[in-house]
């Protein structure tokens, strides 16, 4: 389905609303809705999507997505959503497909919910964002699950880790924004992660802070422990050495003292070494306990109960770097139904992810198939040429033989 505005009722209780759907089964159409940024294109690093199912795929005609197609690229496109909206008192779901057809090794597969400011002709990294969501892999260190959300003007990264996945076949993000200010993130319709706005994310400063106006006592002791006044060094600690020589080493009989000088023998760790002398520890009797700074309240916090909240969603987009392209998205929906989002991921990926799974399992079965033949392809020939310079080494020999009986026969006839 093209994307479009959808309003319905379910069950005659509540009005769902689905703000954009993006199926891409339309053909070409999509390129009328997605528009592609100048940005990077005056030094030709922009790249350019394309319209497919894959290498391999459920369904040749309703797995189609765009897929990066170009390495080491930027890929910037955006569409527009209808008819932009609020998420205000009702929840906010973001859900979209990708797949890593590529075995990506370092590459974004996030996308992004954008204000109605954005001049789509020059979208760019550095565009304002209300939310980007979605895998991102670069080499061993990152293969997580973005979720970022804008909050008065700067980006917040969520405290969490949520890995991604990172194989080959087709995985369905979805983000779920509660209206009381918790979240829940999902892969393949698994919830992954969840909690609240407020604990995962740093959008609002600490309610308490410390009393500026107080200060640690000069006089407070808060060491629990103190050395003994009346313990004393005995005399003779430091006798003993830390290192001595190593009895059981010998001199070499090869040692010349008047061109090598004199000997002496390797030296060891002394078991007898006591280590540094130091007193032993009582319990301090000034002691205090740990001091604790008082707090109080931060004049900087407000609270805020519509952390969640965006007015004015008006764009969804792409903003990606790949080193090696071939990521395919499709099936992307902004809706307030959780509903709606698992109905379209029942659809699309559920119907297909088995077919698509054995598709891609044909595919690696024939390669290994393919593979081991030209092994023994290979083996065979090595064979066969081992075997031909086996022969040409006996015609070599005989060919020695016959040139030294031709030598002695024509010494004879000479005789």
């Amino acid at each position: 389905m093209r994307a479009v505005l959808v309003a319905f009722v379910l069950a005659g209780v509540a009005t769902a609303t689905v703000f954009f759907k993006e199926e891409f089964d339309d053909g070409d159409g999509w390129k009328s809705r997605w528009i592609q940024s100048s940005w990077k294109k005056n030094d030709g690093s922009a790249g350019t999507f394309k319209l497919t199912a894959g290498k391999f795929y459920g369904d040749a005609e309703a797995d189609k997505g765009l897929q990066t197609s170009q390495d080491a690229k930027f890929y910037a496109y955006s569409a527009k959503i209808p008819s932009a909206f609020s998420n205000e008192g009702k929840d906010l779901v973001l859900q979209f497909s990708v797949k890593h057809e590529q075995k990506i090794d370092c590459g974004g597969g996030y996308i992004k919910l954008l204000p109605g400011t954005l001049d789509q002709s020059s979208f760019s990294g550095d565009s304002d964002y209300y939310i980007m969501f979605g895998p991102d892999v670069c080499g061993s260190s990152t293969k997580k699950v973005h979720v970022i959300f804008n909050y008065r003007g700067k980006n917040h990264l969520i405290k969490k880790d949520i890995p991604c996945e990172t194989d080959e076949r087709t995985h369905v993000y979805t983000l779920i924004v509660h209206p009381d200010n918790t979240y829940e993130v999902r892969i393949d319709g698994n919830k992954k992660e969840s909690g609240s706005l407020l604990d995962d994310w740093d959008f609002l400063p600490a309610k308490t802070i410390k009393d500026p106006s107080v200060s640690k006592p000069s006089d407070w002791v808060d060491e629990p422990m103190m050395d003994d006044p009346e313990d004393k060094k005995p005399a003779n600690w430091d006798a003993t050495p830390k290192q001595i020589a190593d009895p059981e080493a010998e001199k070499p009989e090869d040692w010349d003292d008047e061109s090598d000088g004199a000997w002496e023998p390797p030296k060891i760790d002394n078991p007898e070494y006591k280590g540094e002398w130091k007193p032993k520890k009582i319990k301090n009797p000034a002691y205090k306990g740990k001091w604790v700074h008082p707090e109080i309240a931060n004049p900087e916090y407000v609270a805020d109960d519509k952390i969640y909240s965006y007015g004015n969603v008006a764009y969804v987009g792409f903003d990606l770097w790949q080193v090696k392209s071939g990521t395919i998205f499709d099936n992307i929906i902004v809706t307030d139904s959780v509903a709606e989002a698992e109905s379209l991921m029942d659809e699309t990926w559920k119907a297909y992810k088995d077919q698509e799974k054995k598709m891609l399992d044909d595919q690696e079965k024939k390669k290994r198939e393919e593979e081991e033949a030209e092994r023994k392809r290979a083996e065979e020939e090595r064979k066969k040429n081992e075997s031909k310079d086996d022969d040409d080494d006996d015609d070599d020999d005989d060919d020695d033989e016959s040139d030294e009986s031709s030598k002695k026969t024509s010494g004879h006839d000479e005789l």
